[in-house]
């Protein structure tokens, strides 16, 4: 008889638990507590142990349940539990947290004081040590809902700072975009030129990913220390604004004016002069400084020798210092040739040269590079 009886009891529990299981995701905290304060009752003496083993929900869940259920006790349709429910908060239980909490991140505040929203460079971790060290019990994760409840947040460096500019840096820019405007619209070729950053050659972790049979990725050196034995690879970028085409040579010893200049004759006569037939003069857009930069005076003799040969008047502007970021050929192509790299490392300058161009034109369908040439 005893074993029957038992058998009848975790009956019940397996019901109960089915139950709960298909309709828990529909219930709110006030709903759940009244429906397991329900079966409880349905089942009598010993009902509030077999709902919790069923469901495992708090036993003081149930019995608040059954209390709200005999008391016939009607919330608010807003309000889960009724007024003063639940644990305090760590402000009320502890009315010197704050303003300690405040006293340890003001020096390291930083932002507009009277904008509401701060940040603070000190870790939840630290502060959560400081805190215990003068006697406030609190975790790291209390301290993180605090620091956000006074308006705190998390935030890295943001790069804004420029320093002091020089007064006719604006008149430049305006000077750069009318000299474009002229060029573009007689058809006169407009051109951003730059050097990408040089590359160690070898097997060297290249960032990115590429798919690759499962199991078998490329296997690349433990540590980045550059090989005394082995060249680097220096791309020097010429980048057509009109046609959004672009051609890159690659050296394999220094990034000088000779190389730059080399590789603006290359472009000119491999696609330059296809394009513009009938023109007379190019526009060059430039950083100030590295071999294309203002003061080389090797950069503008050999300028002057290529325009010479090619019976072209050349034009060159440069950007003002620290305004390299503003160069159409740093987010139009260079970064193109970085993603084009993605997760491969660059073994020698064939690689660099001659790797897969997938990449698009950003007006149309057509291939972004029309060719990219190795300088022997």
């Amino acid at each position: 008889m005893q074993t029957m009886l038992c058998c009848i009891v975790d009956e019940k529990t397996s019901i109960i638990r089915e139950k709960y299981n298909q309709l828990s995701w529909l219930f709110n905290e006030r709903v759940r507590r009244n429906w397991l304060a329900s079966e409880a009752l349905s089942l009598g003496r010993g009902g509030i142990e077999r709902v919790h083993e069923a469901t495992g929900v708090s036993r003081n869940t149930i019995r608040s349940g059954i209390k709200e259920i005999k008391n016939g006790q009607v919330l608010n349709e807003e309000r889960q539990r009724k007024t003063g429910a639940g644990r305090k908060s760590l402000k009320e239980l502890d009315p010197t947290l704050l303003s300690d909490l405040d006293a340890l991140i003001e020096p390291e505040t930083r932002g507009d004081p009277e904008n509401p929203l701060r940040w603070t460079c000190k870790s939840a971790l630290r502060l959560k040590e400081q805190l215990n060290r003068i006697g406030h019990k609190v975790s790291e994760r209390s301290v993180n809902q605090l620091l956000h409840d006074m308006g705190y947040s998390l935030q890295s460096n943001k790069k804004t700072l420029e320093g002091n500019q020089h007064p006719d840096r604006d008149q430049q820019f305006q000077f750069m975009e009318r000299k474009t405007r002229e060029f573009q619209k007689t058809n006169q070729p407009v051109i951003s030129v730059d050097a990408k950053k040089k590359e160690n050659l070898g097997q060297y972790r290249n960032p990115g990913r590429e798919w690759r049979p499962v199991g078998d990725p490329e296997l690349v050196n433990m540590h980045d220390f550059p090989d005394k034995n082995q060249s680097k690879g220096l791309p020097y970028g010429v980048y057509d604004v009109q046609e959004n085409t672009g051609w890159v040579s690659v050296g394999t010893d220094h990034d000088t004016a000779e190389f730059a200049v080399e590789t603006i004759r290359r472009w000119w006569l491999s696609m330059g002069r296809k394009i513009y037939s009938d023109t007379k003069e190019l526009l060059i857009m430039a950083d100030g400084g590295g071999s294309n930069g203002s003061r080389n005076r090797l950069w503008k003799s050999e300028l002057q020798k290529l325009a010479d040969e090619l019976g072209l008047e050349i034009t060159i502007c440069h950007f003002p210092p620290g305004t390299s970021k503003w160069n159409k050929i740093e987010h139009r192509m260079f970064s193109c040739i970085s993603q084009n790299w993605s997760g491969r490392p660059l073994t020698d300058h064939q690689t660099i040269a001659r790797s897969p161009l997938s990449l698009r034109n950003l007006r149309g369908g057509h291939d972004f590079f029309k060719l990219q040439h190795k300088i022997p």
